[in-house]
């Protein structure tokens, strides 16, 4: 079996952040995060604390969304129940935050189900909707594979998995859970996913990550072209009203901008000059009511500190409409994963 050559992702390293500070902008914009981790390990680790002091970093985040990642899984017991166990690490960690906290911490819950399981699967949403105490919204599974390269810090899927009838029957059942899917998939398979979200109209899909318009691999130096086909097959895809989007993950190495590579972290006025293009096309393709802003933390701190990574969104809609950053912000994510 051929082994691909990996993409590195960008390392958190604490002291590197610690070059550059910035005050919070536009501190009292209320704010849901809809794309957050925990992890024992990656990372460096990223546990409760580590949250909790970057949700304190002087912007108004008023709700949180834990998205899968494959932490603290079963140890034991059928394979297909394993996953059910970062739900209940997750749910526990949420319950033991006090409400003095400020933020309602990991209010949502999206985790992992094995789909190619068909309608098996039911087994596993099932154990989750019971473990999450409520908070339970969706399940990733994720599609991101690519013929000639690996990134990430998970398995890397088969190739055309969003395609494959087996999955499609276990991703059938997300309806009968009224639960969504989060797509974390490259620009490369944006049409599978289009073709997947037009065959199940009435499960809500998320994109993940802007898409990931690619910029490694044989995507290096091919960024204009990459742009063009990313917009197009968006603009397919914004077709379909079940589908939403999220604007982040752009820090991760595998957009290829490469700012953890310098010597001192980016400001958020350089990062907005190089962010803007893609996150002002996103909401003009789907509208603001269908766009939700991420941290994507702490994957993305391995470019930037949390308040930098806000200030940069902010700098970005700094001549949008109130409405339409409440939609950006709050509203959409509030909608879309149902919550307070």
């Amino acid at each position: 079996m051929e082994t691909l050559p990996i993409v590195p992702r960008a390392e958190v390293r604490p002291q590197w952040l610690a070059r550059h500070h910035e005050a919070p902008l536009e501190p009292e914009l209320p704010i849901i995060d809809p794309h957050h981790h925990l992890s024992d390990s990656l990372w460096g680790g990223y546990l409760q604390d580590d949250l909790l002091a970057d949700l304190g970093a002087g912007h108004n985040i008023q709700s949180t969304v834990f998205i899968q990642v494959g932490f603290g899984y079963r140890e034991d017991g059928p394979g297909h129940l394993r996953p059910v166990g970062e739900t209940e690490r997750v749910a526990a960690i949420a319950g033991r935050i006090p409400a003095e906290a400020g933020t309602r911490v990991c209010e949502g819950i999206v985790g992992f189900a094995d789909l190619a399981l068909g309608a098996r699967v039911e087994e596993t949403l099932a154990a989750h909707l019971q473990a999450a105490a409520g908070r339970f919204r969706g399940i990733r599974c994720h599609a991101a594979a690519h013929a000639q390269f690996q990134y990430g810090v998970m398995h890397a899927p088969p190739l055309h998995l969003y395609m494959d009838p087996q999955f499609r029957e276990g991703y059938a059942t997300l309806a009968r859970f009224g639960l969504t899917f989060d797509s974390w998939a490259y620009h490369t398979q944006l049409d599978e996913l289009c073709d997947l979200a037009r065959a199940f109209p009435d499960i809500p899909v998320v994109i993940d990550h802007i898409g990931v318009p690619l910029g490694v691999g044989p995507y290096v130096g091919q960024r204009d072209a990459v742009f063009a086909e990313w917009k197009r097959l968006l603009q397919k895809i914004a077709a379909l009203p079940n589908v939403c989007i999220k604007l982040g993950g752009l820090g991760m190495s595998v957009f290829g901008f490469g700012f953890h590579l310098a010597g001192r972290p980016p400001t958020s006025e350089e990062l907005a000059q190089a962010w803007s293009p893609y996150i002002l096309t996103c909401i003009e393709i789907f509208g603001p009511s269908r766009c939700m802003f991420e941290s994507n933390f702490p994957v993305d701190k391995g470019t930037c500190s949390y308040p930098v990574l806000w200030n940069t969104f902010k700098r970005i809609t700094a001549g949008m409409s109130e409405d339409e950053k409440r939609q950006l912000y709050r509203d959409t994510a509030a909608r879309f994963y149902r919550l307070a």
